[in-house]
């Protein structure tokens, strides 16, 4: 009785396809049906492979980028990206897949991805260097899985990037959470967190879903996790926040706008439903809010929440003499968050 033969899959390949170097050192790729005979490929690995990919009906969006964002998506490596890195990729996936959604990321050539970065994308260059790396790992994966060859996006040179300079004033701070004070008590919530940016330095990854128990009264001090922490480190660095007076003052106000709410919320700075925002839904309010405040006048200039911790650090170095411990690299903490213009030096 003759039995099946047993066809060893090469890497790269789909199940049932075989590579046969030839003397010329050519390799010759055949696909071998259940009970047929083999069916012989060419030698192009990409074109053996799509043509498999249509005699089984499946090569529609095999390789497309829309089709790698979902396959990325269930991967290993998706999976151990922090939170905050897998929404951020979500809100890339967006502008990155109206443009190469429905592109085979085996047809993705050098000239596409800089064309995307300096004409597509010339109005927000930061967000194409992020859309830019997304679209690298989701080629990376087509590469894996044999549905490209090379990665274009390695070729292409990023949008120069410059670290935000200007430091926000004082005044203007203060005008906006003044003026949003004086309004809803959710809109009092954005106020009072900007304000506890402003004042601990926090990220808004590590201080959004702050609860209750994290405020450590007899210790005097808040308790968060730092964000943005790689390998055996990631959860594992608490900061502790002293609690001064200041600060103190600013959890009184916080437990008032609970109490005009009529709720005894887990959360510090919760949404309307009782929850803590999300990063895409405080960005969203964040930016109406802005561009609200700027069209009645409330504020000058447009600042970033980003720009609240950048006020914290050059504040803290003017008062105390040295930047805070904001990041593992106290390089990146001077060239990012210290904006004093002043230099101080003594004469001889």
């Amino acid at each position: 009785m003759n039995r099946p033969r047993t066809v060893k899959q090469a890497k790269g390949l789909l199940d049932r396809m075989e590579a046969r170097p030839r003397k010329d050192g050519l390799v010759t790729y055949r696909y071998r049906p259940v009970g047929g005979k083999p069916i012989n490929l060419g030698t192009d690995r990409l074109k053996a492979i799509q043509q498999v990919l249509d005699m089984l009906g499946q090569g529609d969006d095999i390789g497309t980028i829309q089709r790698l964002w979902e396959q990325y998506q269930e991967t290993p490596e998706w999976k151990a990206l922090a939170q905050g890195t897998r929404d951020d990729y979500k809100t890339c996936s967006k502008p990155l897949l109206n443009i190469f959604g429905d592109v085979r990321a085996m047809d993705i050539k050098a000239p596409h991805i800089a064309r995307y970065l300096r004409v597509e994308r010339k109005d927000a260059p930061v967000r194409a260097n992020r859309e830019a790396a997304l679209l690298s790992n989701l080629i990376n994966l087509a590469i894996e899985r044999g549905e490209a060859e090379a990665n274009p996006c390695r070729q292409v040179r990023r949008n120069p990037e410059q670290p935000r300079t200007h430091a926000v004033a004082t005044e203007t701070i203060a005008a906006f959470v003044g003026w949003l004070m004086g309004q809803t008590p959710q809109r009092k919530i954005i106020a009072l967190a900007a304000e506890y940016a402003a004042l601990a330095g926090s990220r808004k990854a590590e201080f959004l879903d702050i609860v209750r128990p994290q405020v450590d009264i007899a210790a005097g001090v808040i308790r968060t996790k730092r964000a943005k922490q790689r390998g055996g480190k990631r959860d594992q660095i608490i900061e502790e926040v002293a609690i001064t007076p200041r600060l103190a003052d600013l959890l009184t106000r916080i437990d008032a706008v609970h109490q005009q709410q009529e709720r005894d919320c887990l959360y510090l700075f919760p949404n309307r439903h009782g929850n803590h925002y999300t990063a895409s839904g405080f960005k969203a309010m964040w930016g109406k809010l802005m561009n609200q405040a700027l069209a009645e006048k409330v504020i000058a200039e447009r600042f970033t929440f980003h720009d609240l911790r950048a006020y914290y650090a050059t504040t803290h170095k003017a008062e105390r003499g040295n930047l805070p411990d904001l990041h593992a690299n106290p390089a990146i903490t001077a060239r990012v968050y210290d904006r004093n213009k002043v230099v101080k030096r003594k004469a001889l």
